[in-house]
C-alpha cells in the first residue's frame, strides 16, 4: 500500500510516499480502507518536531513513529477476531496515527459510525478539530445557554467547529477572524464578527463569559480584559513556546486569585466526542467547511499551506476513490482552491 512517511524532523520536503506494507488487524483491530484523511496543526508539529518538549513523547533525534495523519473516514475492509460493534462495509470516521496511508488498522473503540449526511472528505475533517471544539467548550469552558462566548481564530479547522458548537448550546457567539473570513464566519452562525486587522477583541471593552482562543496570541492581562468577572478562558492553540508556558503557569496562579478561570487546553483526544459530534451533524447544527483538497501524493503541500496558516476550515487529503457525496448540508458551501 501507499503511505506518507518521514525518517527525519524538517520542513515538508522529508515527508515521502512510499510502498509500506498493508496492517493487518489484531483482536479488537479493524482494518480501514482510507477514503479521505484531513490534516492539522498536530501534523506539522510532529512533522517538525516542534516545539522541543513535543520530542520527549515522538523522538528526541529522530521521530520515533514515522507515520503521519490523524484524522480519517473509510470503509471497514477486515474485522480482528474480537470486534463486534462493525461489520465489513461499514462507513467509519476517527483519529489514528497514519491516516496518510491507503489502510490504517484501529482499535474499534475508536471509531464511529460517520455521519449519514456527509461524504468521506467532510467526515475525515471532524475528529481532531470538532473534538477539540468540544472539549473546549463543553468540558472545560462549561458553556452554558444565553453565554457569551468569543472564539478567537473563528475561520480555521478549530474554529469554524467551535463558533457552531458554541450556537448549538445556546450561546451569543463572536467569532474573531480576518477581513476576507467575516462572511463565511457569519455564514457559521456568528452573532458577531470582528476583524483582528482593525480591531484588538482585548481592547474594545467588551467583555465575556467565556473566550476559546485557538490562536493564543495574547497574554493574561488582556485576556483579564476581556472576561466578565467570572468569566474562563480557554487556549487551545499557541505560538510560542515561552506563550504556553505562560498561559500554563500564569494561567493557574490568576486563577488561584479567584474570579476568573485560565486554562491551557490539554485534554486528551477521546472517542465519545464523535458520537455527540455525529448526532449535531446529522441534525445540521454543524457542518464542516472544506478549504483544500489534495491528492495523497501532495501532503507535503497540503501541509506546507496548512503551516502557512492560510486555511479557512480544514485542509483534506483525498485517498480512496468515493469523493461524491455533499461535502456540506445547510450552509453556502465557501469557495476553495481546489
Amino acid at each position: 500500500m501507499k503511505a506518507i512517511i518521514y525518517e527525519s524532523y524538517g520542513p515538508p520536503e522529508v515527508l515521502q510516499l512510499r510502498e509500506t506494507e498493508k496492517p493487518t488487524p489484531r483482536g479488537n483491530e479493524v482494518l480501514i480502507r482510507v477514503q479521505s484523511a484531513s490534516a492539522s496543526a498536530f501534523d506539522w508539529h510532529v512533522m517538525r518536531g516542534a516545539p522541543i518538549l513535543a520530542r520527549m513523547t515522538h523522538g528526541f533525534l529522530r521521530p520515533k513513529d514515522g507515520r503521519m495523519g490523524v484524522d480519517f473516514a473509510g470503509r471497514v475492509e477486515e474485522l480482528g477476531k474480537d470486534v463486534t460493534r462493525f461489520r465489513a462495509g461499514d462507513e467509519v470516521y476517527g483519529e489514528r496515527r497514519g491516516s496518510f496511508a491507503e489502510y490504517l488498522t484501529v482499535p474499534e473503540d475508536a471509531l464511529e459510525l460517520k455521519p449519514t449526511n456527509l461524504s468521506f472528505d467532510a467526515a475525515a475533517t471532524v475528529p481532531i478539530s470538532g473534538i477539540t471544539a468540544l472539549q473546549a467548550l463543553r468540558d472545560m469552558g462549561h458553556v452554558q445557554p444565553g453565554q457569551t462566548v468569543l472564539i478567537n481564530g473563528a475561520a480555521g479547522g478549530v474554529g469554524t467547529f467551535a463558533v457552531q458548537i458554541a450556537k448549538s448550546f445556546g450561546a451569543e457567539v463572536t467569532g474573531v477572524c480576518s477581513t476576507p473570513n467575516l462572511e463565511l464566519v457569519r455564514s457559521l452562525g456568528a452573532d458577531h464578527v470582528v476583524d483582528y486587522t482593525q480591531t484588538d477583541f482585548t481592547k474594545d471593552g467588551k467583555r465575556y463569559d467565556l473566550i476559546i482562543d485557538v490562536v493564543g496570541n495574547h497574554t493574561i492581562p488582556e485576556y483579564r480584559r476581556a472576561l466578565n468577572p467570572t468569566g474562563t478562558c480557554i487556549v487551545v492553540g499557541f505560538t510560542t513556546m515561552i506563550g504556553m508556558l505562560s498561559i500554563l503557569l500564569k494561567g493557574r496562579i490568576a486563577s488561584r486569585a479567584g474570579g476568573m478561570t485560565f486554562a491551557l487546553k490539554t485534554q486528551p483526544i477521546d472517542s465519545e466526542g464523535l458520537v455527540v459530534l455525529k448526532s449535531l451533524i446529522e441534525s445540521g447544527k454543524v457542518v464542516p467547511v472544506i478549504d483544500r483538497r489534495y491528492p495523497l501524493r501532495e501532503v507535503p503541500e497540503a501541509v506546507r499551506y496548512l503551516e502557512a496558516k492560510h486555511a479557512r476550515g480544514k485542509v483534506v487529503i483525498t485517498i480512496g476513490t468515493d469523493h461524491s457525496a455533499p461535502d456540506m448540508v445547510g450552509l453556502a458551501r465557501p469557495p476553495t482552491a481546489r
